[in-house]
């Protein structure tokens, strides 16, 4: 999902069941300053700030649009404490040794260069500082991405990611990415596996509207009717297989990675 993307899809609420662990395993501590990186529209970035009673919370994106949803709803809870900044993670001059507790919430795997942006945010961090991340493992192992996939015409090729995105499971393998935290500065990498389903609406009908919003328009218009209609009658069926009486719901595997700035 690019940030564009979940402009128009309810990310959080997707993440609903991720972010109850992603919150407990963060432990905000009320005096702590924290940054949030891909901080999107800023659902952690405010619970951090809660949290963080006599501190601050600083969130990160480079989404514009998703920034100032994030503002806005930041200034209809009445939080002081936050603020946010439209930026590159990987290569933004943060103040260093500034922030007790670096977080994130699916949003460092998308980084150019992940050993240069860690080692950025790493400067960021005071020594013996958090770091807590949320992050995809292997496609394979993540029900929503295959059967969000699946149904779509086999004439729509996959939408090629931004050039700045390499894969939102690129931090799935867990060596690879303690070697990356590794030489980034960072030590005491640990893994949590999570296994929470991902949520797509209320009924099938939600759930699908849901969807099509991820599916490209301008290369569904240059279809046949035929194929389009197949293409959404399997999806269709897709969602309605996983339909339950509180939800569409997918299974999901992640890990939530922890290691300390050295």
């Amino acid at each position: 999902m690019t940030s564009e993307q979940t402009d128009v899809f309810d990310y959080d609420a997707e993440l609903r069941q991720h972010n109850e662990l992603f919150r407990a395993a963060a432990r905000v501590g009320s005096h702590d300053r924290v940054l949030d990186i891909g901080c999107g529209t800023g659902q952690s970035t405010r619970e951090a700030a809660r949290a963080a009673v006599n501190g601050s919370a600083v969130g990160v994106d480079p989404s514009a649009r998703m920034l100032e949803r994030a503002r806005r709803l930041s200034d209809g809870q009445g939080l002081t404490n936050i603020a946010y900044q439209q930026a590159d993670a990987q290569v933004h001059p943060f103040p260093p040794a500034h922030y007790d507790l670096a977080i994130s919430r699916f949003g460092t795997m998308f980084f150019a260069d992940p050993v240069a942006a860690f080692t950025n945010i790493a400067r960021a961090l005071r020594p013996a500082a958090r770091l807590v991340l949320l992050v995809w493992q292997d496609r394979e192992r993540n029900e929503w991405a295959s059967a969000i996939r699946q149904p779509r015409p086999a004439a729509m090729p996959e939408p090629a990611p931004p050039a700045r995105v390499p894969d939102p499971f690129s931090l799935a393998d867990p060596s690879i990415t303690e070697g990356t935290l590794t030489a980034a500065g960072f030590t005491e990498v640990g893994f949590t596996d999570v296994r929470e389903p991902v949520y797509y609406g209320p009924d099938t009908a939600t759930a699908f509207d849901n969807v099509l919003r991820l599916w490209d328009k301008e290369l569904l218009a240059t279809l046949d009717a035929a194929t389009v209609e197949q293409a959404r009658a399997r999806l269709h069926a897709t969602l309605a297989a996983h339909s339950t009486d509180s939800g569409v719901y997918f299974d999901s595997r992640a890990w939530i990675v922890t290691a300390h700035r050295a």
